[in-house]
């Protein structure tokens, strides 16, 4: 069978069988009736935005650290954010930037909201990543590797921290911790707890630690939703477990628009609210001018892969390298030059119509 048709069989399985998946895989806590989602979603404006990173930081650490925290440069990024319309932004922490500093890790991320709410940005906040590297250290960052795509972006807690359970009850003070700090706080739009569970080769082995973040999220029972992004149809005992623990469905898609609309035309069935939390590869057809109007009228939350080209490199694709560091026929992320103006002005201009702008 075609892997993609397979994919799709799969997708109708696991939402079809959510219901059931509810009642035997649900982590302790209570996930939103269906209306209370919709009742959140409807009272935001259409949510666009980026995974964001600024552009000095070629990782996590990088960004989070006391020495290489840079507010000067996030609120310059995020004006460019809000001059195009957008009103939330992807952004992921990092557990070592808080073992290392807790309280200022904390003040760290209340700066960060403060600018994003100057610019009526409402981030969501994601916690672990099992993608790219698998150690990590505090401290200075490695160079880039010129040329590469996310050389330096870092699994947290990494390999094989993540199925270390030993090391799972520091996990849980660091989540919360930042939960228990901002569980009430406006200026959060969402909990994202786990980007892309078992990628990196890991599979099932990133269940326990899952498992217990959807525990420690659904103690602490903030006013926020909770998601864990669906990305790959074909792990279906991860998937099945993802979408029975998230008040609202959000997933990855950096397929074709027909490849798109199917996905949400399977995801839809259960009748939640949805935000497409990664698109826009331009090589792979996955573009602006035919993805955003598609999430638009479709009513699905619309959240990019990247923002300002910088230390990450990811306007270079997954697998193209060029270690000669030129610049690619065609950026494959990425909206703006390091110095604000767009990579490509009718992209920009498009994003500012369809966000009324």
């Amino acid at each position: 069978m075609n892997n993609r048709i397979l994919s799709a069989v799969l997708l109708i399985l696991l939402v079809s069988g959510s219901v059931s998946a509810q009642k035997t895989k649900k982590a302790p806590g209570q996930v939103w009736p269906t209306e209370k989602a919709r009742e959140w979603y409807s009272s935001h404006k259409w949510l666009t935005g980026a995974n964001y990173i600024p552009s000095n930081a070629i990782n996590q650490l990088e960004m989070w650290q006391g020495d290489t925290f840079s507010p000067d440069l996030i609120d310059k990024e995020l004006g460019l954010a809000q001059g195009i319309g957008f009103n939330t932004l992807r952004v992921f922490l990092y557990s070592k930037a808080y073992q290392q500093d807790p309280e200022g890790f904390l003040k760290r991320v209340d700066q960060f909201l403060a600018i994003a709410d100057k610019h009526q940005i409402s981030p969501m906040l994601v916690f672990f990543d099992d993608c790219w590297n698998k150690t990590s250290a505090v401290g200075k960052q490695p160079e880039v590797k010129t040329g590469v795509h996310n050389s330096g972006w870092l699994q947290d807690p990494g390999d094989p921290a993540s199925r270390e359970e030993a090391g799972f009850a520091e996990l849980e003070r660091y989540v919360k911790a930042v939960m228990n700090r901002f569980a009430n706080d406006k200026r959060v739009l969402l909990w994202d707890l786990y980007n892309e569970p078992g990628n990196s080769g890991k599979l099932e082995t990133t269940i326990p630690l899952l498992m217990k973040t959807i525990e420690w999220a659904r103690a602490v029972n903030p006013s926020q939703p909770i998601s864990i992004g669906l990305w790959n149809w074909g792990y279906e005992k991860l998937n099945a477990l993802q979408i029975a623990n998230s008040d609202v469905v959000t997933y990855h898609n950096y397929e074709a628009p027909d490849w798109h609309q199917r996905t949400i035309d399977l995801l839809k069935t259960g009748g939640r609210p949805m935000i497409c939390t990664e698109y826009m590869a331009r090589s792979r057809n996955s573009r602006f001018s035919n993805i955003l109007p598609l999430l638009k009228k479709e009513n699905v939350g619309a959240i990019n892969w990247g923002f300002v080209s910088g230390k990450t490199n990811t306007k270079y694709a997954w697998d193209t390298p060029l270690a000669d560091g030129s610049e690619p026929l065609e950026w494959f992320h990425e909206i703006f030059n390091p110095d604000g103006t767009p990579y490509r002005r009718d992209e920009t201009e498009l994003i500012k119509k369809l966000n009324a702008k």
